[in-house]
């Protein structure tokens, strides 16, 4: 199945690129796609929350559909 992801700020400088298509195994959680990133990021996406087609999720064991969206967001500061 086909995911649309899209990273922003810490998450984009974390992978290099603001926006991907990935394939991904039927039941696919975020957890799971998280996995598949790797280590070398494990501390930007350990604090991580997502967006899953318009809806806020904070839950890894999400299941993933195909042609999701999934929005990567870190921790935003602001002021």
């Amino acid at each position: 199945m086909q995911v649309q992801v899209r990273y922003y700020a810490a998450a984009k400088a974390a992978t290099g690129v603001a926006e991907e298509t990935r394939n991904l195994p039927a039941g696919a959680t975020i957890g799971a796609f998280l996995d598949e990133l790797g280590s070398t990021s494990a501390a930007v996406f350990a604090r991580c929350s997502f967006i899953v087609n318009g809806t806020a999720t904070t839950d890894r064991a999400r299941v993933l559909g195909d042609g999701d969206r999934l929005d990567v967001l870190p921790p935003f500061a602001g002021g």
